[in-house]
């Protein structure tokens, strides 16, 4: 797994972990994979139910290195975000092993949903998790201007229609009479929300106390018990430049298959 977990948490406010990216050609690689549009492949790895290497498929290569290249600072903006909603989605996978998790938006800077989790309480729905992902210099204004509108928004009741249309498509995967299910969902009762973002704050300083005022109001804007409100960061200490960097590796893994391809 490239990517390793440090508990974080605000005593009766939030709770999630800080990242650590231990292994950054691997990373690339699930990122290459993703980009190509072989997330389900990606997901096999991850879950480990499927050691046969599965090949690159022939086409496509232009399309997905397109996702990660960035000739304006807009661009590089839209690509790190991508990325991080990917980088997000594998984060996910490892620790929620057992909940069924939509896969990325295959556009930059898609609207809507940027991730949805579904975790399940003997073979029930337990709740229905929100995603808000945000690669950004300044996570604090981030999330005071673009997450917390988005988590009152679907507090208030008024994109219930978005959350059934994407759960309904989620659990076609997995249930014969997903609509059924979907129908009879009570979504007060089982909406959670999880904000991830990049900061330049270290770990040991979210340890300290910075961390409140990263996540600050977040008790506010979702009312309710703990577990409604995850918290995640990832801490990188020149932001832009490491997505670049990343983003370059897996340009490079994908180039190479195709350089294989038309051998």
């Amino acid at each position: 797994m490239p990517i390793s977990f440090t508990p974080i948490s605000q005593t009766g406010c939030w709770s999630g972990s800080t990242w650590t990216v231990n292994n950054e050609d691997h990373l690339a690689e699930m990122i290459a994979r993703v980009a190509i549009g072989q997330s389900r492949i990606v997901e096999n790895i991850l879950h480990q139910t499927n050691t046969q290497i599965v090949p690159y498929p022939k086409s496509g290569y232009d399309g997905a290195k397109n996702l990660l290249k960035a000739d304006t600072k807009k661009e590089a903006e839209h690509r790190d975000g991508w990325v991080f909603q990917v980088i997000s989605w594998i984060a996910t996978h490892h620790k929620n092993t057992d909940a069924l998790i939509r896969p990325p938006q295959m556009i930059k800077a898609d609207k809507g949903l940027d991730g949805l989790i579904i975790e399940f309480d003997n073979n029930n729905i337990a709740r229905v998790v929100i995603c808000e992902e945000k690669a950004t210099e300044n996570a604090r204004n981030k999330i005071q201007s673009q997450v917390w509108p988005e988590f009152k928004d679907f507090e208030t009741g008024s994109r219930d229609n978005e959350l059934t249309a994407t759960v309904t498509t989620l659990l076609e995967r997995s249930v014969p009479d997903p609509d059924t299910i979907v129908a009879n969902i009570l979504w007060q009762e089982k909406r959670a929300y999880k904000v991830a973002v990049t900061t330049n704050i270290q770990q040991d300083h979210l340890a300290k106390g910075r961390k409140k005022g990263l996540f600050e109001d977040y008790e506010t804007v979702v009312i309710g018990n703990q577990d409604r409100r995850q918290a995640e960061t990832l801490y990188l200490k020149d932001i832009r430049q490491w997505f670049d960097l990343i983003a370059k590796k897996a340009v490079e893994v994908i180039e190479k298959e195709e350089k294989l391809e038309n051998v």
